[in-house]
């Protein structure tokens, strides 16, 4: 028998494939960019030529070359006279593209060792790790579009003087806020030593590295310690409570009081989170698998909406509030402190 496949079925087809294939494109060269040093130096939109980044980054002329050839030919970057600048959508497609790189690449040691994960977590999570500075650069990808703009508009509406961000990674949020409200100072704080230094290198290129603090150091300390969050008008945290649920849950517990008790009178607590297996159809497919690595994988357990709403009111806050994010399964807590 013979299937006649509708025509307009086949296209819509067609496209999607194609579409998935430019993402795919998109990413692995905005990867290799990362990597070489190469894309901080274009990805905010400034005019540079070939000499402007052989300079920057010690890299061989032709290397240089080649990869902006690439840039140029797959749309990414416009050339003009010698000079090079990101296309008009270019950001939204380094968002598409952070998708698949923290899903397939900051990811990989799950993906390639699942049989050991799925018959001994927990000896396969102490030979297996991630790449901290791959998850941190992915994240901040998706984040652009995806949960800055909801937590950055929440803080920025709150006018801070001193904000803080537990687990701020390259803290490309920190230095927005920084941007945009010219006396605000920021305290980054963050585990990963390379994405600390990553950090310091984005406020120096920023114009903003006077005004920022950057801690390498468990969020977990604030439990004990809270001198980075001391005296300050919003603590943010993003995608980290979770690292330490279930097995430091007291600790969590203890830090999120230490932040309640360390903010100014009506600070805020700003928590961006994920929460399990959201059932929409806009998010499931994502929320699956991040949900699915965080408990077979990194033995995390996700807290609901609700569970996090009665955390933070455990924790002495008030006027708990849910907001969603445009990246799936993702959600944004505010917590006042009177």
């Amino acid at each position: 028998m013979t299937t006649i496949q509708n025509p307009a079925t086949a296209t819509a087809a067609a496209v999607a494939r194609e579409t998935a294939a430019d993402v795919a494109g998109a990413a692995a060269l905005l990867e290799i960019g990362d990597r070489i040093g190469l894309l901080p130096h274009i990805e905010k939109g400034r005019q540079v030529d070939i000499e402007h980044l052989v300079s920057a980054t010690g890299l061989p002329r032709q290397g240089v070359a080649n990869y902006l050839e690439a840039l140029t030919s797959a749309a990414l970057v416009v050339e003009s006279a010698g000079t090079y600048q990101v296309a008009a959508d270019f950001d939204q497609i380094l968002y598409e593209s952070g998708y698949l790189s923290w899903a397939l690449n900051a990811n990989r040691p799950f993906i390639e060792n699942a049989v050991e994960f799925l018959t001994d977590n927990v000896a396969a999570g102490k030979r297996h790790s991630r790449d901290g500075r791959q998850v941190a650069v992915s994240s901040q990808w998706m984040g652009s579009f995806g949960f800055y703009p909801v937590a950055l508009r929440t803080i920025l509406d709150a006018g801070p003087s001193h904000v803080v961000d537990l687990g701020a990674g390259t803290a490309r949020l920190l230095i927005e806020i920084m941007l945009t409200l010219k006396d605000t100072t920021a305290v980054a704080l963050d585990l990963d030593g390379e994405a600390c230094r990553e950090a310091e290198l984005a406020a120096e290129r920023a114009g903003v590295a006077d005004r920022i603090t950057v801690y390498e150091r468990a969020i977990q300390s604030v439990a004990t310690d809270p001198t980075p969050v001391k005296d300050a008008d919003v603590v943010h945290a993003g995608f980290v409570f979770h690292d330490m649920m279930p097995e430091e849950e007291d600790v969590a517990d203890r830090t999120l009081a230490s932040c309640r008790d360390a903010l100014r009178p009506g600070g805020m607590m700003a928590i961006t989170e994920a929460v399990p297996y959201v059932p929409d159809p806009r998010e499931r497919r994502f929320s699956a698998i991040v949900t699915y690595y965080h408990q077979q994988f990194m033995r995390r357990r996700l807290l609901n909406e609700q569970e996090w709403t009665d955390k933070l009111l455990a924790a002495g806050f008030s006027d708990v509030r849910c907001l969603p994010h445009r990246f799936p399964t993702g959600r944004l807590f505010i917590a006042k402190k009177h």
